[in-house]
């Protein structure tokens, strides 16, 4: 039964990476997922700090709060002339560093460390449950990723067209009068919200993977938008469940396979993706060459 539990969590995690991801890709603003990932720690801390508690809903307060600190920072320093790469280094840099910084300095009093924030720990997931009038509901983590995946996908479903088209075109959409700004920021606080929900799981460092790496192999195979958040979700799916065996049989980090098998999914679409595949673009080039030899 743990085995189940592992794998749907490491798909709950995928779902909610995969959906996003799509968006952050096509946006090319997958390093701003990555800052995000990194720059909440902070915010997870002290909201340990000041809570005392590793509640969910704290956790997911403090995050949100730091994740549209990122956003706001990067584009202050990028309206301010400093170019888009080294915004995002200096702002999760700096934020990060000050997490790990909180966490050193609280570590001999708090059960929280840079293990539990940073790398996760899937296989225990099973292991904190949730209890209502004495009844075990299941894991925590799954509770909280099925709570988080349902409002990632109410909230793109409702306002898919505006996602959309922000994605491909902003200045369109601000034309038209779609307040780009504000998806701006909700494209944002639910990647916090992602991110934040999966750090029980998967930790800060392998959920980047997870948001990034499908929807990469994704957009190798399709050139529609649906189709690409369709494909993402599969792939995370089959590197939860392929990565949970695949570490069962090297007795190795379960989380990391999984994202391992992301990557391995990822270099096949890049070889052999009828449209972008290396491979299929050096036969079409050869067989290109023979033609007009003849």
């Amino acid at each position: 039964m743990s085995g189940f539990w592992i794998m749907l969590t490491g798909a709950l995690v995928a779902a909610c990476c995969g959906i996003l991801g799509c968006f952050l890709i096509l946006r090319r603003m997958a390093l701003v997922g990555d800052a995000i990932s990194h720059s909440v720690l902070p915010g997870i801390v002290i909201a340990f700090l000041v809570s005392g508690s590793r509640d969910s809903f704290f956790m997911l307060f403090g995050a949100a709060i730091l994740g549209f600190l990122t956003v706001f920072l990067i584009q202050m320093f990028q309206q301010s002339g400093v170019q888009n790469d080294a915004s995002i280094g200096v702002v999760f840099t700096s934020l990060f560093a000050a997490g790990v910084l909180l966490v050193s300095l609280n570590a001999q009093n708090v059960d929280l460390d840079l293990d539990c924030v940073l790398y996760g720990e899937i296989a225990y997931v099973q292991w904190n449950s949730l209890v209502l009038g004495g009844v075990d509901m299941g894991p925590k983590a799954v509770w909280l990723l099925g709570v988080t995946l349902f409002i990632i996908v109410a909230l793109v479903t409702l306002f898919y067209k505006q996602f959309k088209l922000c994605a491909f075109d902003p200045a369109l959409a601000a034309a038209i009068g779609i307040p780009v700004a504000l998806f701006h920021y909700v494209l944002m606080g639910l990647v916090s919200m992602a991110t934040v929900s999966s750090f029980e799981s998967v930790g800060a460092i392998l959920v980047v993977g997870l948001l990034i790496v499908p929807p990469a192999t994704a957009y190798l195979l399709t050139d529609r938008l649906g189709a690409m958040i369709g494909l993402s979700l599969v792939i995370g799916v089959v590197s939860s469940v392929g990565g949970y065996y695949a570490a069962a049989a090297l007795d190795a980090s379960i989380a990391g396979c999984m994202v391992c098998v992301a990557g391995a999914l990822f270099v096949l679409a890049f070889l052999f993706s009828p449209s972008h595949g290396f491979v299929v673009r050096k036969l079409r080039q050869r067989l290109s060459t023979a033609r007009e030899a003849y």
